[in-house]
């Protein structure tokens, strides 16, 4: 095994490993160690020659997994914290942010395990949040460290997430009762409308290192990073409050297209880029690393894990 240091992140050469999963086993720690130190780790050269293997070797890195609530995209389960990638268009990006950094329970840990590269694009692209954080305006920063964001969402059958895949329950008083324990205000709207708000924090300290980080969908989830016409479309079907999602200050103001544009912006400085190849495995630290998903040309599978929850 040898080890390319690159600034961020690493990358594990497997060699002529013969099984993923005895490879990830035996190399554990060193495999920690790379996230630990920069963030996230490229192990390249795994035999992951179908989805089962690439399921097997995302399970040998996360260790017991995380379920999934309130996801904004469908996602196939294939066992305990282990999915597809998200259902979003192939056109269309996934901007950077952290995974479920709008819940009261978050994965620290990601694991990515490629089964088809597409045929252009579609990279899992990663940026530092603590990079992002430091270069951020300092007036923009206070503003959201004083009041935290707010995320609403607008569940129906018709766009967006049904409430019953994102909750995992088709039982209403199961929904409430989650969302009471989470600190999401619930409201219901004719037979099968959900609108949920919460407001988290927007800088959290890492769990391990204390580092300020950058740790929320602000843009991502913002009115403004959809596509005008997207936009357009879904203010006129379904009102301004009928988005599916939006985010704002956390005391309910409105953000405006510059601040969210500049949010992007900053992203894309600290932005690094390395595209797929068949057997990849991807770990990264989901609070000191953003991620996002490029469009792209062509089939592409990628297996996700969600592991070793924890509360921001």
């Amino acid at each position: 095994m040898s080890e390319q240091r690159t600034p961020f992140p690493a990358r594990l050469e497997a060699g002529s490993a013969p099984d993923a999963v005895s490879w990830i086993s035996e190399h554990g720690a060193r495999i920690r160690e790379s996230v630990t130190t920069h963030g996230a780790v490229l192990v390249r050269g795994l035999p992951i020659g179908d989805r089962a293997a690439a399921v097997a070797a995302v399970r040998a890195v996360i260790g017991e997994g995380m379920a999934e609530r309130e996801g904004f995209a469908p996602r196939d389960a294939y066992g305990p914290g282990v999915y597809s990638s998200s259902h979003w268009p192939a056109d269309q990006p996934m901007c950077m942010h952290h995974e479920l950094s709008y819940a009261a329970t978050a994965p620290r840990l990601l694991a990515f395990a490629c089964v088809t590269p597409p045929a252009s694009g579609g990279l899992t692209a990663l940026a530092d949040a603590r990079a992002v954080l430091r270069d951020l305006p300092t007036d923009l920063v206070e503003r959201f460290e004083r009041h935290g964001w707010r995320l609403t969402r607008s569940y129906n059958p018709l766009v967006g997430t049904a409430w019953q895949d994102a909750f995992g329950t088709k039982d209403r008083a199961e929904v409430e009762r989650y969302c009471e324990a989470g600190g999401l205000e619930v409201l219901w709207r004719g037979d099968d409308e959900l609108i949920t708000t919460q407001t988290r924090a927007a800088v959290v300290a890492h769990p391990d290192s204390g580092e300020r980080c950058w740790f929320n969908q602000i843009a991502f989830l913002n009115e403004w990073t959809m596509e005008p016409e997207v936009r357009e479309f879904l203010t006129q079907e379904f009102g301004p409050e009928g988005l599916p999602f939006n985010t704002f200050l956390g005391d309910g103001t409105p953000l405006d297209r510059a601040t969210v544009d500049l949010i992007n912006e900053v992203y894309e400085k600290h932005t690094v880029r390395e595209p797929w190849q068949r057997g990849d495995v991807l770990v990264v630290d989901n609070v000191r690393t953003a991620h996002s998903r490029e469009p792209y040309r062509g089939e592409r599978e990628i297996v996700v894990g969600l592991g070793e929850p924890f509360r921001p």
